[in-house]
């Protein structure tokens, strides 16, 4: 079974997102949409989403940052960690923007784990 096959997004919460995006945009020269961050799109046409988050955002725990895995097939993968003794959250979410689950590390990370929508 397949599991990660690459990387979905990055999120970093701040205290200021405004003033955090414009850094990068301006320093860094990342493309920072209306919406809050940006999009990279690699060889294969995967993309890789970056964003900016407000820091009372409680998405990703106390983490000031999270690590989106792209992978193939979420239920199957989720209920192999589960079955693997892995932390896996309860909680799934499915919207037009995919399938989203979560598994906690051995160090108390948040990890999102991501299915994209079909054709994606």
């Amino acid at each position: 079974m397949k599991r990660v096959t690459g990387i979905g997004g990055i999120f970093f919460k701040a205290k200021d997102p405004a003033a955090l995006r414009a850094w990068y945009q301006k320093h860094l020269g990342i493309d920072v949409q209306a919406w809050g961050g940006a999009a990279f799109t690699w060889q294969g046409a995967e993309t890789t989403i970056w964003s900016v988050s407000g820091a009372d955002e409680n998405h990703f725990g106390n983490a000031p940052f999270m690590i989106n895995y792209r992978v193939h097939d979420l239920p199957a993968l989720l209920q192999a960690l589960r079955d693997e003794g892995c932390q896996v959250l309860d909680k799934t979410d499915d919207s037009e923007y995919g399938k989203f689950g979560w598994v906690i590390d051995p160090e108390g990370n948040k990890v999102e784990l991501w299915q994209p929508p079909a054709g994606q």
